[in-house]
């Protein structure tokens, strides 16, 4: 059993300001850095990714597996076409050796699910159609996908199996990876492709609503392992990325086994009925301060605030500074000094120029960008401001917590600033606050923190809902908006809203 693997992941936001170039790839940034052939092997096995559990359990089955390449950037606008031409015709070429050389029984690729480049808008729809073509309509394909996958008629019916998240925060990737494997054994012991239901859910959800921590996803997504358990299925929902301006945006479920009709009918019904529960409403920065400094006069632990809309894991770029702003504002520093703290801010200049002055050096400087929200809307301006630098970092960051454990994120040059009391974490690597040690690396011990603003919709919760008192999430002016609605859409598929509607019809 020769088993050909590959990785491509992208998440993208066809509003957000940055597309994705090849050195976007080569770098990671929040990803692993590009790797191909026995270097990716090596790094890919026991980790936490999707790749590593499928290469375990592939393993296990004594199957031989013969490494392509794995390529993941940081969410962002549209890969560029030198990127995903590279990606996919190295995976390509892989395949077209290995059926040339030692043989090829089956294809396992480490997806997200949401890639758009500026020729493809299905961009694993096209990667899937190439290597169907290379392959032919018998040899096996199968993929895992992130949560927030907007799957396409295309994705289903080019491969033999697509197996989703479960968990957002995402920490059952490992997991998924051994999904992909099993449903990849019973393809391959059924001699020909199972039975595939899927049905297109009609509305798109904000992401942060779909967090499976809270309701009404926890209570969805707890029902997929004993519905499947039941009818000898194997099920996904994916809430689909609502920043992705295509036809095949929006939420999906879909099963595969006898009975997938009638559980895509159950889980779609259970998604959809009554659609108003996926609704949000969030507080303004100032409003969302002033409450989390309330409630912190009485908290034994930190209260943890969402800057969701500039969440570089969703196509922000990290850097805009309506939180900052709220909390100067608020006197947030002064009241609690060296207590309050925000990160991950991007800001490559002001990293640099801290790393010029070293610590405890007085600086002048313009924190933050404005940019581009919305048509015609701008976030707040920079920060202008006299700041201390209290620690300094320069590399990459072992991540600690229950997302992403083991891995490298490359920060680069990232400094400890103190202004008004507030303590502000800028980087010139581009990832989201998922993981505490991105705060401890210079220096801010979050657990000993009043007030967190962490730069991130959902994720920082796997590593920080243990030490935090409340959780609240803020709606600052950013290039990701809370709800789809207040984008500009023009693509969307036929049939789908991305206004929740207050009712649907009962039937399909």
């Amino acid at each position: 059993m020769n088993i050909l693997i590959a990785g491509f992941q992208h998440e993208t936001n066809t509003f957000a300001p940055s597309p994705a170039d090849w050195a976007a790839f080569l770098r990671g940034d929040g990803f692993p850095a590009y790797s191909e052939g026995a270097d990716m092997l090596r790094r890919f096995t026991g980790s936490s990714l999707p790749i590593g559990g499928f290469i375990s359990e592939a393993q296990a089955r004594g199957w031989a597996l013969l490494p392509a390449c794995w390529a993941g950037a940081t969410p962002s606008a549209q890969v560029s076409d030198e990127a995903f031409e590279r990606i996919a015709g190295n995976i390509v070429e892989a395949a077209r050796q290995a059926l040339a050389g030692p043989g090829l029984q089956a294809i396992y690729l480490d997806l997200h699910g949401a890639a758009v480049s500026f020729a493809h808008e299905d961009a694993e729809g096209e990667l899937l159609k190439r290597l169907r073509a290379l392959v032919g309509e018998q040899l096996p394909i199968v993929a895992s996908l992130d949560l927030h996958a907007n799957v396409s008629a295309d994705m289903l019916q080019l491969a033999d199996g697509l197996v989703a998240y479960r968990t957002y925060p995402h920490v059952d990737t490992e997991a998924t990876g051994r999904l992909a494997a099993q449903l990849l054994e019973r393809r391959l012991q059924a001699g020909q492709r199972l039975p595939l239901a899927w049905r297109r859910v009609p509305f798109l959800i904000p992401i942060n609503a779909g967090c499976t921590l809270i309701e009404p996803a926890a209570s969805l997504y707890a029902q997929l392992p004993e519905v499947d358990a039941r009818q000898g299925t194997l099920t996904s929902i994916a809430m689909g990325f609502p920043a992705a301006d295509i036809d095949c945006c929006g939420p999906c479920v879909w099963a595969y086994g006898e009975q997938a009709e009638a559980v895509v009918q159950q889980l779609w019904t259970a998604l959809c009925q009554p659609p108003q529960r996926w609704r949000i409403s969030l507080p303004e920065p100032l409003a969302a301060v002033q409450q989390a400094l309330a409630l912190a006069e009485h908290a034994s632990a930190p209260v943890v605030i969402a800057d969701t809309q500039d969440n570089p894991g969703a196509g922000g770029d990290s850097n805009t500074t309506g939180m900052l702003h709220a909390l100067l504002q608020a006197g947030a520093g002064r009241r609690y000094p060296g207590q309050v703290a925000l990160g991950l801010l991007y800001d490559p200049e002001a990293a640099a120029a801290a790393h010029r002055a070293g610590p405890g050096a007085r600086l002048s400087l313009s924190l933050g960008r404005q940019v581009s929200t919305l048509p015609g809307q701008l976030s707040d301006p920079p920060v202008q401001a006299e700041v201390t630098v209290r620690a300094l970092f320069e590399g990459s960051v072992r991540l600690l917590g229950p997302m992403l454990n083991g891995l490298q994120s490359q920060l680069g040059q990232a400094a400890c600033l103190e202004l008004d009391g507030v303590l502000v974490v800028v980087a010139s690597g581009k990832i989201q606050m998922l993981d505490r040690e991105l705060y401890r690396c210079v220096g801010v011990q979050p657990e000993a923190m009043k007030l967190l603003v962490n730069k991130s919709s959902v994720h920082f919760r796997a590593d920080f809902t243990p030490i935090a008192s409340h959780i609240l999430v803020a709606r600052a002016p950013g290039p990701m908006p809370a709800d789809p609605a207040s984008l500009p859409w023009t693509r969307l598929g036929a049939g789908v809203s991305a206004v929740i509607p207050d009712t649907l019809p009962q039937t399909p």
